[in-house]
């Protein structure tokens, strides 16, 4: 005859140990959010300086998914995402505007460059922007594009558009579909042109012959903003730890850190909450 008491013992001890384990570490694994965000601020390595401190205040973790902003907006409108951080202004407004967002918030800026091969063979090197894409597009110069529905992409077709040459880019002109740091790689191996924010291009080591050949002008001034995904629109988003962060990084103590990320005593972002 089976000894009821050894028969439910192991079953028992079963199950107290996963109600400690859940005790004890359930709310440790709750503990944390997910943010949206475009591979720039991935790559350029700012997020893993900065999402230590914000740990180190408030004790959430910081899961990020690295995508362009196109399509990091259309994963927190999906509701796979708690908060967004991401540099397209314009679809950045009309994403509260039509309700997926709670509020956006200016938090920091930096700028595009424009980097192609140090002998610049179209001739593009100064400080105009749309004069040099102008030359790619009558030289049929080697340009890459993420062609990814990035902030960045966004910002190359406003600028190839100012040119005129939005429908005529030049024969040179390719789209990779990919992240900028990838976008970056191919320029590198194939002696291309193409639009970059300076926070990757800082942080890139494969530079091969590239250098900067355009910056300065105050029409690559590249803005980022976050936002909390709109709990109305997806209940189950973490819609106050996502807040916890975006008053964290608009507060002194979040600009401060922005401010202090450096490659080579370089600043990659200016940060500008309180403006």
């Amino acid at each position: 005859m089976t000894n009821f008491k050894n028969f439910c013992a192991p079953a028992l001890i079963h199950k107290a140990l996963a109600a400690i384990i859940f005790v004890a570490f359930g709310p440790v694994l709750a503990q944390s959010i997910t943010m949206a965000s475009t591979t720039s601020t991935e790559q350029s390595g700012l997020f893993g300086y900065l999402m230590p401190e914000f740990k180190k205040a408030s004790g959430l973790d910081v899961k990020v998914v690295a995508l362009g902003t196109g399509q990091a907006l259309d994963m927190a409108r999906r509701g796979d995402a708690d908060v967004l951080f991401v540099h397209d202004q314009v679809a950045e407004e009309k994403f509260v505007a039509d309700g997926w967002g709670v509020k956006r918030y200016p938090v920091m800026y930096n700028d595009f460059i424009l980097i192609g091969p140090k002998n610049d063979p179209v001739g593009t090197k100064g400080k105009d922007i749309v004069q040099a894409l102008q030359k790619l597009s009558a030289a049929n110069g080697n340009f890459i594009s993420r062609g990814d529905k990035s902030g960045t992409h966004a910002a190359e077709l406003r600028y190839w558009k100012l040119a005129g040459a939005d429908a005529a880019k030049g024969s040179g002109y390719k789209e990779c579909g990919c992240g900028m740091g990838p976008a970056l790689n191919i320029a590198a191996s194939s002696g291309a042109y193409v639009l970059a924010d300076r926070g990757t291009w800082l942080n890139f080591k494969n530079r091969a012959d590239l250098a900067i050949l355009v910056e300065g002008d105050t029409k690559l001034f590249n803005q980022y903003g976050v936002m909390v995904v709109n709990p109305a629109k997806h209940p189950h988003v973490k819609a106050q730890d996502a807040q916890k962060f975006v008053d964290w990084v608009v507060s002194p103590a979040g600009q401060t850190a922005i401010a202090g990320y450096k490659i080579g005593g370089e600043q990659l972002f200016f940060p500008n909450a309180a403006q």
